[in-house]
């Protein structure tokens, strides 16, 4: 099937895909994990074959690390999706209700977006839980993952495909493509596509946002930041800071930058640069940090970088004010965290730092649809429209106004002969 039938088979899908009940929905789920489980060792040789591949051709280190889908992360992925059979559905749900009249009601009930296309990264596993948000609040998609995951991905949509529509939903509600033109065609089919959700560089997203009248939600890079203030605790700022950068650094919320307040510098950077060490990581420095550890001097761009590796830059700041300009001027609008005992310094921060997700003495890897309690997540947004932050069930809905009525016209209210109550209703939308 070409790309323009692909993309038309999925807008018929997603029309039936919105009205399924949830049990239909949660059926199909369960169906998927016991097949993925089924299925595992064709899945696991599908990845070895992309993995011995992307060695071949000298693959970054931390671009494998993401590639990698072993026995660890399919159990991951089949727990994320017995959670999200738990999680509440969001279709359907009133959001308000008003009576505009006697026996003339307006509902705002949420309801899918549509058809979703999503251009990820070679992560296998977030095929998966895209898939699988997708499915659960009634929409379809069509997946277009990296190249070097390609044997991994087609293994993965066929388990996935075929064992939901066996369980009732609707066929080809997902779609994968494999081409770069292929992604190219998508862009311009507005008229099968509701939303685009692109998860790369910046210059990927804009190159998407510049190419498409289909509405864009996502985010480019991820530099999060942790600022410790001149009031933390200085144990727990290190170990915030190292789980921020090291518990998993090739992905999106891994802290990229330090900032240290100056009171505390000469305390606290020996601390970290020692912990930092027993984890080979590379500091950048600005002068202030080289004066009192052995760090290479930073430059601009390091405060824009986007690492994904062992190797962090960190900043002295003279104030509070200073640390949330940087975060406000060099960050991507992902994640940042302060480590501070004082809550009034924290609040004025998490006021003040315009990200989707500011943290208050904790680590930025929280930043995670997963975590969060939402499903997993189609992606993050750092967009300021319908959804911002990790994009889980919530994220994946939309709603539309329906109102009932008893025959009511137009005609009575212009004329005067009736006259609207506007009064709010308690009630939610049924037939």
């Amino acid at each position: 099937m070409d790309i323009r039938g692909a993309a038309k088979a999925a807008k018929k899908a997603s029309i039936q895909l919105a009205a399924t009940e949830t049990a239909v929905k949660n059926k199909a789920l369960e169906a998927i994990a016991q097949a993925l489980l089924k299925e595992r060792l064709s899945i696991l040789e599908a990845n070895e074959k992309d993995l011995a591949l992307s060695r071949k051709e000298n693959l970054a280190a931390p671009l494998l690390k993401r590639l990698k889908f072993d026995e660890a992360k399919l159990n991951d992925v089949i727990n994320g999706i017995r959670s999200l059979i738990g999680l509440k559905d969001p279709v359907g749900t009133t959001l308000s209700a008003r009576e505009l009249d006697e026996g003339l009601e307006l509902y705002q009930v949420s309801c899918p977006i549509g058809v979703v296309g999503v251009v990820f990264e070679s992560r296998p596993d977030a095929l998966v839980q895209i898939s699988t948000l997708c499915l659960k609040s009634g929409n379809a998609v069509l997946l277009k993952g990296g190249r070097e995951a390609t044997n991994t991905n087609r293994a993965l949509s066929e388990v996935i495909a075929q064992a939901s529509e066996a369980a009732g939903i609707p066929p080809g509600w997902l779609q994968l493509l494999e081409t770069r033109e292929e992604v190219d065609e998508m862009l311009k089919m507005d008229e099968s596509i509701d939303l685009l959700i692109p998860r790369g560089s910046n210059a990927f997203v804009k190159y998407i946002m510049d190419h498409s009248n289909i509405p864009v939600l996502g985010h480019a890079d991820g530099i999060c930041h942790v600022y410790v203030d001149a009031e933390a605790d200085l144990r727990m700022a290190c170990q915030i800071a190292v789980d921020s950068k090291c518990q998993y650094v090739a992905v999106c919320n891994a802290a990229e930058t330090f900032l240290v307040h100056e009171s505390i510098a000469a305390e606290f950077l020996p601390m970290l640069e020692k912990d930092l060490a027993a984890r080979n990581v590379e500091i950048r420095g600005c002068p202030k940090t080289c004066a009192i550890i052995d760090a290479k001097t930073a430059t601009e761009e390091d405060w824009r970088t986007e690492y994904l590796d062992l190797v962090v830059a960190i900043k002295v700041v003279t104030s509070d004010d200073e640390a949330i300009e940087h975060i406000n001027t060099y960050g991507s609008g992902h994640t940042d965290a302060i480590v501070t005992a004082n809550p009034s310094t924290a609040k004025r921060f998490m006021d003040l730092v315009d990200s989707g997700n500011v943290f208050w003495n904790c680590s930025t890897r929280f930043s995670d649809g997963y975590r969060y309690g939402l499903g997993a997540e189609v992606g993050i947004s750092t967009h300021k429209i319908h959804a911002r932050g990790p994009v889980g069930l919530e994220g994946l809905v939309i709603y539309k106004w329906l109102i009932k009525g008893k025959g009511q016209i137009v005609s009575d209210y212009a004329d005067g002969s009736a006259t609207f109550t506007h009064r709010g209703l308690n009630t939610p939308f049924s037939m």
